[in-house]
């Protein structure tokens, strides 16, 4: 059982640090906002 706890208790810690370091991601870093130009073909605007 010993085993199991520990094995638990690593599992909880290193689910903790990656949820601490998406909410970090999530919260703490702020895009650029940015202009984007994408181009379209015309023979996509041709119904078949």
């Amino acid at each position: 059982m010993p085993s199991l706890f520990r094995f638990l208790t690593v599992a909880a810690i290193i689910g903790a640090i990656a949820y601490g370091a998406i909410y970090a991601l999530a919260n703490f870093v702020n895009p650029k906002p940015r202009e984007m130009t994408v181009t379209i073909p015309p023979d996509k605007f041709l119904k078949r």
